[in-house]
């Protein structure tokens, strides 16, 4: 039986998206103010993962080893770095996220079994790459605020209650929601992008953010008004408000997760050979408890 494992790593390094071949103003009209001189920095957060049995000392891979590949063929390198010239890599292809993940792959793939990097430009910014030629997935997170109630108009309240519990109380209650979205896409070769990352933010932004931050949800979205807003269905409903959008920027929409509260979160998984997620029956209950 396969097992995987995961390694975090740190390292602290700036860069400048800017391409010579552009002009200044192609450059600040593609990468905005990642285009100003001399760079910018961040504090990166790297996930290794390896998959393998488990040897005879209760191991995928000895952890004194994989620490060390990875200071040895990553941290030593781009710790305290300017990305654009730390690597020759990133002289032909843009040291994005998403880049820089893929290219942690191909100089760590040699000395230990991969089978995904995940990079954290920021807390709301990451990219994953699994080794899959240049395609990789890069999420962004952000939250609203917003009221709902769980209820069917058909049934009357002890009913609700029974299959909602507290959520079904007449007036409602509130969450703040943390959302996360997963695009993927083919790397660029020259800008190292998947999408352009002011207009995949607009676009959460503009269709889903604004519309459902501080709403009665089952009142303010018309989609509510027959639909149960539960995490479930407001994960798929983001989702289907996204998919055909983010297929007009040339990224395939990837995942959609909504968490509720800490104790409860709802994932949407949409490259399952179906160009959009299905339409959830109106009247359907889901889950109790919410």
């Amino acid at each position: 039986m396969k097992c995987i494992i995961h390694r975090r790593a740190q390292f602290a390094a700036s860069h400048r998206y800017w391409l010579p071949e552009w002009s200044e103003a192609e450059n600040l009209a593609n990468f905005g103010a990642c285009s100003r001189f001399p760079g910018h920095g961040h504090n990166y957060t790297l996930f290794v993962s390896l998959e393998g049995d488990l040897d005879q000392y209760g191991m995928v891979q000895n952890l004194s080893d994989v620490k060390r590949a990875i200071r040895t063929a990553v941290i030593d390198d781009l710790n305290f770095s300017y990305l654009n010239t730390a690597w020759p890599e990133f002289e032909q292809t843009l040291p994005t996220t998403e880049n820089v993940a893929r290219v942690i792959w191909q100089r760590l793939a040699p000395h230990l079994p991969l089978v995904n990097i995940q990079l954290f430009e920021h807390p709301e910014l990451w990219a994953n790459y699994s080794g899959n030629a240049m395609e990789a997935t890069l999420t962004i997170s952000t939250h609203f605020s917003a009221a709902h109630r769980l209820a069917l108009d058909s049934l009357d309240f002890d009913e609700n209650v029974a299959i909602y519990g507290k959520c079904a109380r007449p007036n409602g209650h509130g969450h703040n929601y943390h959302l996360e979205v997963s695009v993927a896409g083919e790397i660029d070769p020259r800008t190292g992008m998947i999408v352009d990352l002011v207009e995949f933010q607009n676009l959460v932004d503009d269709l889903i953010v604004e519309p459902m931050d501080h709403t009665f949800l089952n009142k303010d979205i018309p989609y509510f008004a027959e639909v149960v807003p539960t995490a479930e269905n407001i994960a798929l409903y983001v989702a289907q408000t996204l998919v055909a959008p983010l297929a007009a920027l040339g990224v395939t929409l990837d995942r959609v997760k909504l968490i509720e509260s800490p104790n409860n979160s709802a994932e949407i998984f949409c490259r399952q050979g179906a160009t959009a997620p299905a339409p959830m029956a109106a009247q359907e209950p889901v889950l109790a408890g919410h």
